[in-house]
């Protein structure tokens, strides 16, 4: 009997970690559009509800020798994932202090893995945001299989408290399925499908 074939894991990253953050229904409208492609197993990894402080560990994220409950935790769920997505906020023309922070984090749970990053803003559809993270997260040794802007990403948020949801915009739908199949095509490349 042949053991089935694992999908590969895909964590979806809530950047943002004010209250009320639009991020948040994006990334479950994500989550559940990935879930119905059948090509990934899929996890929302929130910064919100991990317990990360500012950088504070005394040696290299490289070494992998962590001190603190909180890095080490985050490493081993980090660890676990095959590819991510990123949704994150554009402030003040950048990324988010919270991503930056859990990126600093860690170093080889990062590497040689594909990333795609959603960004959400006003008319800037987060895009300088994500120009400005494109290059700390290649500095990680990810792969960038995508992008995803929205423009007026609140205006496309519904409901109250936990039942907000997000309605994509055709166009917001057309970049989740390029971006999932740059994150197929890459696990490919990198011979990561299902492989950890």
């Amino acid at each position: 009997m042949t053991e089935p074939v694992r999908r590969p894991l895909l964590q979806i990253i809530v950047a943002s970690t004010r209250p009320g953050r639009v991020g948040e229904p994006i990334a479950h409208w994500f989550a559940d559009y990935a879930r119905s492609s059948e090509a990934f197993d899929v996890e929302i990894v929130d910064l919100a509800e991990v317990d990360l402080p500012m950088f504070a560990e005394p040696e290299h994220p490289r070494l992998g020798r962590y001190t603190l409950d909180s890095t080490k935790a985050f490493s081993a769920t980090i660890a676990r994932a095959d590819a991510f997505a990123i949704v994150h906020p554009e402030y003040n023309h950048s990324y988010n202090a919270a991503i930056k922070n859990a990126l600093d984090h860690l170093n080889q749970e990062w590497a040689r893995k594909p990333v795609v990053l959603i960004g959400y803003g006003g008319v800037a559809a987060g895009a300088r945001a994500t120009e400005a993270l494109v290059p700390v997260v290649v500095g990680l040794q990810m792969v960038v299989a995508g992008t995803v802007p929205i423009p007026f990403a609140g205006q496309r948020v519904s409901g109250e408290g936990e039942a907000r949801i997000f309605d994509a915009a055709p166009e917001t739908e057309a970049g989740a399925k390029a971006a999932l199949d740059g994150l197929s095509s890459w696990l490919e490349i990198l011979g990561l499908r299902g492989s950890r």
